[in-house]
């Protein structure tokens, strides 16, 4: 057996099945530790589970390979952890750093010029999200049961869901960013999960093009704009750095430099 043979055959698939722990796992631990979910969008959480979910359904139309389907399985395990932990420390929105959970918490006054529906995933009490993700399952499995039985539909429906959970799971990053572009900063968000996302890619991507196993077309595409968001994030850090989050409405008063804010005095000229 040659190397990429080896790479490919035994290396790669145990990589992408143990990812979502290796990626998560310091993540969950930091928030318990510190007692603190700021600064970590609780957007990743739900991103990451309504693209586990739907990549589970999409299975029994693909039968792409197996690997995917088990890492989605541990992923979805990982998410409800995280999600639980995140919010069982999650600050108030007048605490410091409070609004950093929430990457588009400056909605409502406009920042972004969105503004969701029924404060979707912003909810303060915790039962709204563990329904949600309920009825979600439950809407699927309906779903499933249905139009299983009508093989044209059925392949209509499982392509569908397919695109769209893969399409999800790639804008993964993106609260992320957004929320780092808000604070300014990168602080609770941790390297050891942007270097694990970052590994991931590259491994996905040498994977998916080398496998012999069915892969389609949908997670090669999906897979090449979320390395591109997580290489975003990643000169995102390299700017930002972990330095305290910038206070909404004193964006104006300093430049950050090496993830440390100076304000007029330190930079002005003569």
């Amino acid at each position: 057996m040659g190397l990429v043979s080896f790479v490919t055959g035994i290396v790669a698939p145990i990589f992408i099945i143990i990812s979502p722990i290796t990626s998560y796992a310091d993540q969950t631990y930091s928030i318990h530790r510190t007692k603190s979910s700021a600064g970590f969008s609780l957007d990743i959480p739900l991103i990451m589970l309504v693209a586990s979910v739907l990549r589970v359904f999409y299975y029994p139309g693909a039968q792409f390979d197996k690997s995917l389907l088990i890492q989605s399985f541990i992923m979805i395990a990982i998410q409800l952890v995280l999600l639980k932990v995140a919010l069982d420390h999650r600050p108030g929105p007048s605490s410091k750093g409070g609004e950093t959970a929430n990457p588009f918490a400056g909605a409502r006054e406009g920042e972004f010029g969105v503004q969701r529906p029924y404060n979707f995933w912003q909810w303060r009490s915790p039962k709204p999200y563990w329904q949600f993700l309920l009825y979600f399952f439950l809407t699927l499995v309906c779903l499933e049961v249905v139009l299983s039985p009508v093989p044209s539909l059925y392949a209509m429906y499982s392509a569908s869901i397919g695109i769209m959970g893969l399409s999800i799971e790639a804008t993964l990053p993106i609260p992320q960013i957004l929320s780092n572009f808000r604070s300014r900063s990168c602080k609770g968000f941790r390297l050891s999960v942007l270097a694990s996302w970052i590994a991931g890619d590259i491994m996905k991507m040498f994977w998916f093009f080398t496998a012999t196993s069915e892969i389609p077309w949908t997670f090669k595409l999906c897979g090449i704009f979320q390395m591109c968001c997580d290489l975003f994030l990643g000169g995102q850090y390299w700017v930002y750095g972990e330095g305290e989050p910038v206070l909404k409405g004193h964006h104006d008063l300093g430049v950050r430099v090496n993830g440390h804010v100076l304000g007029e005095k330190d930079i002005r000229l003569g």
